[in-house]
């Protein structure tokens, strides 16, 4: 289902497993379903806390352009570094039980 914001020009689309009970809720106040989901995104981003709260989820579950690369190449340097660390370790163990 697509969903058109009050202004015309947004529209998004709801999942699957939102559909009908969006659907049913809005039937039963007998409101358009459109300004059932405009009030609800007016209401839960109504002050700056919540918007603010809104806004660190959506940079950790999808960060910015370019973020998240860098992220995954950090998150890899790390992984190298400790792999290397691990592999030196494990090699001077391997020279202090042959001497």
């Amino acid at each position: 289902m697509t969903v058109e914001i009050r202004n015309g020009r947004t529209s998004f689309s709801v999942p699957a497993k939102w559909n009908q009970f969006l659907k049913h809720l809005a039937g039963e106040h007998e409101i358009d379903l459109n300004i059932a989901i405009s009030e609800l995104f007016e209401w839960a981003l109504s002050d700056d806390e919540d918007r603010e709260q809104f806004r660190v989820w959506l940079d950790e579950a999808y960060p910015p352009t370019g973020e998240a690369e860098e992220q995954a190449r950090a998150a890899g340097e790390e992984a190298d570094e400790e792999e290397e660390e691990n592999e030196e370790e494990s090699e001077e163990e391997s020279h202090e039980h042959r001497d």
